[in-house]
């Protein structure tokens, strides 16, 4: 699907909501994605983006850095505590905070280099063994430790079970963001971003739809 028709359907997706137009940002998850597909975006005039991990960011966006002006750069995957410092100089946002080693690292990182960026907390709202992130019942605790170590939290992250009810899990990250003073939710993907912003997404996480299937390896 082009890029234009994504951006339609979300700004589609904020009327039907009640919604600000713009009020939605639009990450596009370039993860695995051979160079000439996100080149092809990039030449659309889309300037923000997602990546799983920070090793791959490394080895891609530098070099697009220096091409296009404005690029914004999203972390939306697991980041390990001795990655932290390598993803503070490639990241703009990082969506994955969940966990107290984590927070403190980021904290000290941000005491030392005098920036953080944006922090989204991962709520693991299916409660599932393999995923990561907060459970729900200690979300509350989480945000007040790491508000406690001034970091920059400015919302909260979930990736709903793919056999559940999506809209179940966008409530629940909504509820748990509302009740803490939080604005940012970033939830919703190719299959249910539309749904997401119904429920209040600020930022979506769109990969296949824009770029096609994935190419491992």
């Amino acid at each position: 699907m082009p890029l234009s028709e994504i951006t339609k359907a979300i700004t589609k997706a904020e009327s039907d909501a009640g919604r600000a137009p713009g009020s939605v940002k639009l990450i596009a998850v370039s993860k695995v994605q051979p160079d000439a597909r996100v080149r092809a975006v990039l030449e659309e005039g889309h300037r923000v983006f997602g990546e799983n991990r920070v090793q791959e960011a490394a080895g891609k966006w530098p070099g697009f850095r220096e091409e296009y002006d404005g690029i914004e750069l999203h972390l939306i995957g697991p980041l390990q505590s001795n990655k932290a410092r390598q993803a503070f100089e490639l990241f703009d946002a990082i969506h994955t905070l969940d966990r107290p080693k984590l927070a403190k690292r980021i904290a000290d990182l941000a005491q030392e280099t005098g920036h953080c960026p944006d922090l989204m907390i991962q709520v693991n709202t299916g409660e599932e063994d393999q995923k990561a992130g907060v459970l729900p019942a200690d979300a509350d605790d989480f945000i007040e430790m790491a508000r406690g170590l001034d970091l920059p939290v400015r919302g909260l992250m979930c990736i709903p079970p793919v056999k559940e009810e999506a809209s179940l899990h966008f409530a629940l990250l909504a509820k748990i963001a509302a009740r803490n003073g939080l604005e940012g939710l970033s939830m919703g993907m190719s299959a249910d971003f539309e749904t997401a912003i119904s429920f209040g997404a600020t930022h979506v996480r769109v990969g296949s739809a824009i770029f096609g299937e994935r190419v491992a390896g």
